[in-house]
């Protein structure tokens, strides 16, 4: 059954990496009916706008996207499309999967996920500065924003990935003992919810600095990290570190109507046209986006045939050390599918 799904291809490399993924997709037969829309830069150089109108209506109507990495200026300028799209279809769940593939790593053995709150915390985006004297940006000011709902659903998702996918513990980070307020309701929210899971799913608390330091000491000891929002980014990306960098690391953000999967690395534009992005990240948000809609043979498919094009056959793009292109890459992956 063919299904309709929005298409972003993206900043810098996205239309690259983006353009491979396509064609492994059509190499393992997956059938999407892609309506194509822009955001980030290329939206602008085309609509006017970083999130055009019609973007919108498009994820509205399909409920389903798979999003190339896209700009977001520093300090200045437009606020994040990424963030600004888990705002507007309230995808709460951002799902980091972290898994070791390629071979030699100080961490072979890494396989974990975090699942982090998306839309709550400090992301909310309520930042700004205060003139005092003659300086009109002497004072900053960011809030954080926790919901009871907000952090009750974001922990009942994790338990419910960990009973779903056979996973055996779910960890709780959290600030607890500085932010009083907000983790302190995150983690009291999250305690509640664990007991619902006694006997089935085992649960373990850390402190977010106590949790940085553990996952580069031993890493194995994690299963499902569930977080707040900035925790869960930065956990999240050093994880990713652990197994060869953001070039494989994958992304869904999930809500209950809609859900978008993403490369989690950035759009890269000091590369961008040369031909050398490693789309494995992107490969493996479009298996997630496989599994997403049941096809989970599909989906499991896809990650075997990236698996032995980098382990069996040793390709590899420059950041995990080899020298293969772009093209070259998504052919060694249609090749063994």
């Amino acid at each position: 059954m063919r299904r309709e799904a929005t298409l972003i291809r993206g900043d810098g490399i996205g239309p690259e990496i983006t353009q491979a993924t396509l064609q492994v997709l059509e190499a393992l037969g997956a059938q999407f009916d892609w309506d194509e829309q822009y955001g980030g830069v290329t939206a602008i150089e085309k609509a006017g706008t970083p999130l055009p109108d019609a973007t919108l209506e498009s994820v509205r109507r399909t409920g389903l996207a798979l999003k190339g990495p896209l700009t977001t200026p520093l300090g200045g300028g437009y606020r994040s499309v990424t963030v600004a799209l888990r705002q507007e279809f309230e995808l709460y769940a951002n799902v980091r999967p972290v898994k070791s593939i390629v071979p030699g790593g100080k961490f072979p053995d890494v396989d974990l996920v975090v699942i982090r709150e998306n839309v709550e915390g400090l992301y909310v985006g309520i930042d700004r500065t205060f003139k005092v004297g003659d300086d009109p940006k002497a004072l900053a000011q960011t809030m954080s924003v926790m919901t009871r709902d907000g952090c009750r659903r974001i922990v009942r998702y994790a338990f419910e990935y960990a009973r779903k996918h056979g996973r055996k513990k779910v960890t709780v980070v959290h600030k607890a003992n500085i932010l009083k307020a907000t983790s302190g309701l995150f983690l009291e929210t999250a305690r509640q919810v664990a007991e619902g899971y006694e006997g089935r799913i085992a649960v373990d608390e850390k402190i977010v600095d106590n949790a940085a330091m553990q996952l580069v000491i031993n890493p194995a000891q994690f299963d499902v990290i569930v977080t707040t929002n900035l925790f869960g980014d930065i956990l999240s990306d050093e994880a990713s570190g652990l197994v060869g960098g953001l070039g494989l690391a994958p992304g869904a953000n999930v809500g209950e109507t809609a859900a978008i999967f993403e490369p989690v690395h950035g759009s890269a534009p000091d590369i961008a046209g040369q031909g050398i992005a490693n789309p494995a990240a992107q490969l493996l948000a479009a298996a997630m986006m496989l599994d997403h809609v049941e096809e989970l043979d599909a989906a499991a498919r896809l990650r075997c045939a990236l698996e032995l094009a980098i382990v069996k056959d040793n390709v590899r793009t420059r950041d995990l050390g080899g020298s293969a292109s772009t093209a070259e890459f998504a052919r060694a992956v249609a090749r063994r599918l």
